[in-house]
């Protein structure tokens, strides 16, 4: 009887501290809290099929996030169009349940362009953003009518040289930057509204024969925490459209707000003491603002969002897994991920929830949290409280949707796979973990070192 018995896992004696913070709806810990199961699939699962580390991305949250912020905006304006950011998550699987259920695409290089005419969207409902538009990509969009966002003065006389040649006209809009109470101001692309220099752009596009002035664009930054800031930025287009058909006789058909707005990570030296306004507190002030400006009934423009971050952000995690735990030379505990900086770009900005997949052990402790790569800013959390973890344990790294898998970076450590758990709880491979020979695939070897 005695050698068939379990030997108990030994857990040192402690004394309960109780610590304050971010707190959960429970009340409880966030990092405390076992998550054992993604969209009912377990993560050991998921760990065991795909290997660690691995991205797992849940289209029921995706559905549900775009299904939200459609109805957000299409109950208080009647014109509203969405396109999917290709920047934020470019993956051909992702992009297309976006475009399945409607969603026209937002890009802003030429692959990007290229991607989106693969994923079957027409040329007709492609965005194309960006202030690095090469000639070729601009008679690509020509010729596929794409709506053309222009950045600067130097990207439309090459516009106009490839409509002249071509000898076809090309829909454009211009990207305008400006104040909206919010700094800094993203001054950087498009034409300044204060200084006079939007205007000036719209003026010059209206004396060329081959150019067809659509629209109006603005971003006015990332992460914004101010609905009333896009209230202003719509009011200011607003005045542009009305000031071009009165002045010009050209009737804007579409007014794109951008995106970013924000997700509900925590961004870094904020302790959970800023208030995330909801998507329904941008589409009310977005759309008030519109409403209101002087538009008639019946050329009230189409209003377009690109809004990447805040459908994407929550329904992506990556599952990884402890290598060691260590003493560093302060006496602070430190544990070392399977992933780090190079997957996990986010963690540069944001304190990502961290939760134990698995039985909890209850003891606590505030470790700092690194990845594997041999550079000491491979730093996933600076501090925090998790229970004790053991190599071989695995965690669930929340809200790294948006951004990860395209600003990752291939270094020491070769980029994991991405798996799409579908609406029926099946799980499919969107991407493949990388290897040597992807890696070496590019390279050219000269003959006199073969």
């Amino acid at each position: 009887m005695l050698e068939t018995m379990t030997k108990l896992k030994y857990e040192r004696p402690f004394i309960k501290k109780m610590s304050v913070g971010m707190m959960d709806k429970s009340a409880a810990q966030s990092e405390f809290t076992p998550v054992n199961e993604i969209d009912g699939v377990a993560v050991k699962e998921l760990i065991r099929e795909y290997g660690s580390p691995v991205f797992v991305m849940s289209e029921t949250t995706l559905i549900n996030n775009y299904q939200t912020a459609l109805q957000a905006f299409r109950t208080r304006y009647p014109k509203v169009q969405f396109a999917w950011s290709y920047k934020t998550h470019y993956n051909n699987a992702i992009c297309r349940i976006f475009h399945k259920r409607g969603s026209w695409a937002e890009v802003v290089s030429g692959f990007e362009y290229r991607k989106a005419l693969n994923n079957g969207v027409p040329g007709s409902q492609i965005l194309f953003n960006g202030p690095d538009k090469h000639e070729d990509e601009l008679q690509l969009a020509v010729e596929n009518d794409s709506l053309i966002h222009l950045d600067h003065f130097e990207e439309l006389f090459v516009l106009i040289g490839v409509c002249n040649r071509l000898q076809k006209k090309a829909r454009v809009t211009i990207r305008v930057n400006m104040d909206t109470g919010v700094q800094p101001i993203w001054d950087r692309f498009g034409f300044n509204f204060e200084s006079g220099q939007a205007w000036q752009a719209i003026s010059r596009i209206a004396t060329e024969s081959n150019l067809v002035f659509t629209g109006l664009h603005a971003h006015i930054g990332t992460y914004m925490l101010s609905a009333d800031a896009y209230g202003i930025a719509a009011g200011k287009l607003s005045d542009l459209a009305l000031r071009s058909k009165k002045e010009l006789g050209i009737l804007v058909k579409y007014i794109d707000l951008g995106g970013g707005f924000p997700g509900s990570n925590m961004l870094k030296g904020t302790y959970g003491a800023i208030t995330i306004p909801s998507i329904d507190a941008f589409a009310e002030a977005i759309s008030h603002s519109l409403r209101t400006a002087g538009f008639e009934q019946n050329e009230l423009p189409l209003l377009i969002l690109e809004s990447g971050r805040a459908l994407i952000d929550d329904a992506g995690y990556l599952l990884g897994t402890v290598l060691a735990n260590k003493k560093l030379s302060d006496g602070r505990k430190a544990t070392i991920m399977d992933f780090g900086v190079n997957i996990l770009f986010t963690s540069f900005w944001y304190d990502h929830k961290i939760s134990p997949a698995g039985e909890p052990s209850a003891y606590q402790e505030d470790a700092v949290l690194y990845g594997p790569l041999c550079m000491n800013i491979d730093v996933v959390r600076e501090s925090v409280r998790l229970p004790l973890l053991n190599r071989g344990d695995h965690v669930v790294v929340h809200k790294v949707g948006a951004y990860n898998m395209t600003q990752w970076m291939q270094f020491i450590a070769m980029r994991p796979p991405i798996v799409l758990i579908d609406t029926n709880g099946r799980t499919h491979l969107i991407r493949k973990r990388e290897d040597l020979a992807y890696l070496e695939q590019p390279e050219v070897l000269p003959g006199y070192l073969a």
